[in-house]
């Protein structure tokens, strides 16, 4: 490898800079500030070396063998050796190895020489078996029935060991998939297990944002995420849109999360409702970082909305405190404009061919071809109201789509109370046939009783002497 082609990307000369650049293709790039000092090789005797991102090492070059940025060089390995690029030497090694975290009493290993032709060539052997030792790899995992994925295989530049990067769930016992790989492949064989992001930074990809993924370029270590960080900053809890394509939770959510918990502490309380002499308001939806708030007199939909500043609710809350209500929330009537926030950029934007063409109307001709008059009033009133109403449509849509997360959030409560409605109705239908058994039990017992006087007066009648007639 030449060592202009992998300090400039591009080839060219970047002047007295070059000692300093890298080729920006990985995430383990670091400039070097300090490489045009005259005397900064021969500063430190400690070398970084980068094999395959993103992996990367610190060697001593014991030897004194003259080393720039950009040489491919032996290093010594267990067992044999490696070959990796240099990436850095001088000065600044000594802090690489402390952001490293490594030890002050960690040996270091030995940097042999720079790479003959003879090591390129087992170099250029080694990687070109990576991809076909993965997928054969796989399929012995499968044929074992490990719960396991292998993610991406790394050999060593003598071909005498080979690093398999696996993602599990949960602990895997591979002690025969190694005695497996180690009989089919002849190699010594290391098993490392990585997370889901790191997979996704090996692989690399694009982002729903339009820009590489930020672990395939820049992040090295990994914070977890929770959902709290999307309630913050007020985002629709949706998994689809909420998930990375390591199927985890985006890393961006916590980029600027500690910005909006610091702006929802000087606004209101969602809990406290505003009074005014007509109506309750509720809180409907904020504008964190522009401190603006919308309430509705509804709980759930947006009805007659107000939307004020943070300075102005405060204010309404401490007149509600103090037994006094406003005649609105509103200051003079007057409901508060939303600014608009400026794109330099508009004039490039690939979608500002996208709006909506205003329709032409078209004047109806007659027999000789000439436009006829338009004399009919009711028709152009129709048509200015028509004009008239698109604003109000383009407003409301905003709140449709507002409205819309809330839609189908309440689709899966009417989904579970679709089974409690029949339960109900079969209980109805239970007790209406129980209230008819014990109708019917009381009629036959009216019946009943009615029928024993009746049998008993008879026989009453029938006991009495007859009385003879009178002379």
């Amino acid at each position: 490898m030449a060592i202009n082609e992998f300090k400039c990307g591009d080839n060219h000369q970047c002047g007295i800079c070059m000692d300093g650049c890298n080729k920006h293709t990985d995430k383990l790039n670091s400039y070097d500030w300090l490489a045009d000092l005259p005397d900064n090789n021969t500063a430190c005797d400690i070398v970084e070396v980068q094999f395959k991102p993103p992996r990367k090492g610190y060697f001593v070059n014991s030897n004194r063998i003259p080393l720039q940025k950009g040489d491919v060089v032996a290093v010594e390995a267990s067992p044999g050796h490696d070959v990796g690029t240099v990436t850095m030497t001088g000065r600044l090694v000594p802090l690489q190895v402390k952001k490293a975290n490594l030890k002050p009493d960690v040996e270091l290993k030995r940097v042999y020489r720079k790479v003959k032709p003879v090591d390129m060539e087992k170099f250029d052997e080694a990687k070109s078996r990576e991809h076909q030792t993965m997928i054969q790899s796989r399929q012995i995992a499968k044929d074992l029935g490990l719960k396991m994925k292998i993610g991406d295989v790394e050999y060593q530049g003598d071909c005498s060991k080979a690093i398999f990067y696996y993602i599990a769930d949960e602990r895997v016992d591979f002690r025969q998939l190694i005695k497996v790989l180690a009989e089919r492949f002849r190699v010594r064989i290391e098993m490392k297990q990585i997370g889901a992001r790191q997979e996704a930074g090996r692989i690399g990809g694009i982002g729903p944002c339009g820009r590489e993924l930020c672990c395939a370029t820049w992040m090295t270590s990994f914070v977890s995420v929770s959902t709290s960080a999307a309630r913050f900053q007020d985002i629709s809890l949706n998994p689809q849109k909420l998930a990375g394509q390591c199927a985890k939770l985006k890393c961006c959510l916590n980029y600027e999360v500690d910005q909006y918990v610091e702006s929802l502490k000087l606004l209101p309380s969602k809990e406290i409702s505003l009074f005014t002499i007509d109506n309750e308001y509720f809180f409907f939806k904020a504008d964190i970082l522009n401190r603006m708030i919308t309430y509705s007199t509804d709980k759930h939909i947006l009805v007659n909305e107000a939307t004020i500043t943070a300075k102005r609710a405060f204010d309404i809350i401490l007149l509600n405190q103090k037994g006094k209500k406003p005649d609105s929330l509103l200051i003079d009537g007057a409901n508060v404009a939303e600014s608009k926030p400026l794109d330099l950029l508009e004039q490039d934007n690939i979608s500002r061919f996208d709006k909506a063409k205003k329709k032409k109307r078209k004047k109806s001709q007659g027999a000789d071809g000439q436009p006829k008059q338009q004399g009919n009033k009711p028709s152009d009133n129709a048509e200015q109201r028509r004009r008239d109403n698109e604003p109000r449509q383009r407003d409301n849509e905003p709140r449709q789509r507002d409205n819309e997360p809330r839609q189908r959030d309440n689709e899966p409560r009417q989904r579970d109370n679709e089974p409690r409605q029949r339960d109900n109705e079969s209980r109805q239908r239970d007790n209406e046939s129980r209230q008819r058994d014990n109708n019917g039990r009381q009629r036959r017992g009216r019946d009943q009783r009615r029928q024993r006087r009746d049998d008993k007066g008879n026989r009453n009648n029938s006991a009495k002497p007859s009385t003879p007639p009178a002379e």
